[in-house]
């Protein structure tokens, strides 16, 4: 992978800062605060699309980002954005990539238009070319005819968009988004979450997003990465964390349906137990009648509609329940 600055990077650089195409990569990396180890010999490789980078608050995702930015030093350990060692070119990096912080950093009296051609500018933009831009990417998020309003009087779903644009304004290959659907009510976090899935899958633009709240890293990430204490705990394609079980779902309606189903099931000899409204059953032995026959002939035995019967899939917070740790859901 060569360095768009020129002269590229000597070989061993290259193979270490991840020649296969790895968009962020580091080596042994540390952040010790001394009274916090925010980051403990991380060893981690991130490729294109929307990697989701999960954890509970204090898991390590922001000083992460920020180290990736150049905006902290780590205490030990190398890492390399976009084939560029961040203790080099810190400025290059920086030139190449959007980030859109967690926190509020909007002026309340500039308009969403100002700020964002004020961004493009300073990442190197000329003012004519800013302005075009800065149309283009508040159009893309929505936020074409608000966009000469004071970022004040904004709504908190407005306030995200308008910093999701100032971290596309440059045209980066990578965009760090920090929370960005934090504090978003569910509409608001689809649509969020509907965006950052155009910029991954039909922008081509690599996106590494961080959150606490499992479920929407399921619905939009290529691979996620799991951050426990400092500490990877899994890293992998989003599929392999939602494999099946071997666990049947059975949603059944009526009077005391969901009990007389599980009692039906149990009496034929098969494991079972009620999760919420379903009954879950245990997978069968190899061999054994696949029970969805008789999850069908039961339904009308005992007369009781039948909705579905699905197989269960695993879940990211499954690998923090093995782990031993503790991340949050949605509200």
């Amino acid at each position: 992978m060569s360095d768009s600055s020129g002269g590229g990077l000597p070989a061993d650089e290259t193979v270490a800062a991840g020649g296969d195409g790895s968009v962020v990569r580091t080596l042994g990396l540390t952040k010790d605060y001394g009274s916090v180890l925010a980051l403990h010999a991380l060893d981690l490789e991130i490729g294109g699309g929307v990697t989701g980078l999960v954890g509970a608050n204090g898991a390590g995702k922001s000083t992460l980002v920020k180290i990736l930015l150049g905006l902290l030093r780590p205490t030990s350990g190398r890492a390399w954005v976009l084939g560029h060692d961040i203790s080099k070119a810190g400025l290059t990096i920086r030139s190449l990539v959007g980030y859109m912080p967690e926190h509020d950093c909007l002026p309340p009296d500039v308009s969403a238009s100002d700020f964002v051609v004020h961004l493009a500018r300073l990442s190197g933009l000329p003012r004519t070319a800013a302005r075009e831009r800065a149309a283009e990417v508040l159009r893309h998020v929505g936020l074409a005819e608000e966009r000469y309003r004071p970022m004040g009087g904004y709504s908190t779903g407005m306030k995200q968009r308008a910093k999701l644009a100032q971290a596309l304004a440059h045209d980066p290959r990578l965009v760090l988004l920090d929370e960005p659907t934090n504090g978003l009510d569910p509409a608001a976090r689809d649509d969020m979450l509907h965006l950052i899935s155009r910029i991954g899958h039909d922008f081509g633009i690599a996106v590494v997003v961080t959150s606490h709240l499992l479920g929407e890293l399921e619905r939009v990430s290529d691979h996620v990465v799991v951050l426990d204490g400092g500490r990877l705990l899994r890293a992998s394609a989003t599929d392999d964390f939602l494999d099946q079980t071997g666990t049947l779902l059975v949603e059944v309606l009526g009077e005391n349906a969901q009990h007389r189903m599980g009692e039906a099931l149990a009496a034929r000899g098969l494991l079972c137990r009620p999760r919420g409204n379903l009954v879950a059953i245990d997978p069968v032995p190899p061999g054994a009648p696949d029970p969805h026959d008789l999850v069908r002939d039961l339904a009308c035995e005992l007369g009781v509609g039948l909705v579905r019967v699905q197989a269960d899939h695993r879940r990211i917070e499954d690998v923090f329940s093995e782990g031993g740790a503790h991340v949050g859901h949605p509200a």
